[in-house]
C-alpha cells in the first residue's frame, strides 16, 4: 500500500546515513517526548492546584486519545515507513499501522487542554513545542509519514472538542447534584446530636 506522503517523509527522514549529532537527540525526543509532555502536566497540576481536577479529567481523556487513535490506526491499516522499506527505523518500533500517530494525538490534546483552560494557558507553548518536536522526531527517525502527525493533530481537535461538550455537561448536570448532595449531607449533621 502506498502512503499519501512518501516524497516528504523521504525529504525529512534521516534515512540510512543519518546525520551522526542529530540522530540521538531526535531518538531521544521521538522516545521521551511523550514523558516530557507528562511531566509539564505533572508540573501544572503542583503549581495550579485548583486546576487539578481539570487536569485529572483531561488525562482521563488523554487516555480515551490514545485508545481512539490506536483504534482508527488499525481500521486505517497505512504501514509505517519503515515496513514499507522506505527507510530504517532508528529507533526500537513494532509493525503496527501508523495512521494516526497516537503520539501526537495525545500530545496535541493536552496542548489543546492547556490553552482551552485560561489558567493553565501558559503551560500549552510549552506543550505545542513539545508536541510538535516529538512529531518531527519521530518522522525522522523512520516511524511515521508527516501526514501520520498531521491526522494525529485532526483527532486530537476533535477530542477536544468533545472534552470541552463533556466539560459543559459535567458543569451544568453533575455540579448542581453534588451541591444538592453535599447540602443534605450538611443539613443531617446539623440535626445530629
Amino acid at each position: 500500500m502506498t502512503h499519501p506522503d512518501t516524497h516528504l517523509f523521504l525529504l525529512m527522514t534521516a534515512g540510512p546515513s543519518p546525520a551522526a549529532w542529530l540522530l540521538p537527540v531526535a531518538s531521544a525526543i521521538a522516545e521521551g517526548g511523550a514523558w516530557l509532555c507528562a511531566a509539564l502536566m505533572g508540573w501544572a497540576a503542583w503549581r495550579q492546584p485548583r486546576d487539578r481536577g481539570y487536569l485529572l479529567a483531561a488525562l482521563a481523556m488523554a487516555g480515551v486519545a490514545s485508545f481512539l487513535a490506536h483504534a482508527l490506526a488499525d481500521r486505517i491499516g497505512l504501514p509505517r515507513p519503515f515496513v514499507l522499506g522506505l527507510a530504517p527505523a532508528h529507533i526500537a518500533h513494532g509493525p503496527s499501522p501508523a495512521m494516526p500517530s497516537t503520539h501526537a494525538t495525545v500530545m496535541c490534546f493536552i496542548a489543546l487542554a492547556f490553552a482551552a483552560r485560561p489558567t493553565l494557558r501558559r503551560w500549552a507553548p510549552a506543550a505545542a513545542l513539545l508536541a510538535l518536536a516529538t512529531g518531527w522526531a519521530r518522522v525522522y527517525v523512520g516511524v511515521h509519514f508527516p501526514s501520520d502527525i498531521a491526522a494525529g493533530l485532526v483527532l486530537a481537535l476533535a477530542i477536544q472538542g468533545l472534552f470541552m461538550v463533556l466539560q459543559g455537561l459535567a458543569t451544568r448536570r453533575l455540579a448542581p447534584a453534588f451541591a444538592r448532595i453535599q447540602q443534605g449531607a450538611g443539613a443531617t449533621q446539623e440535626r445530629l446530636p
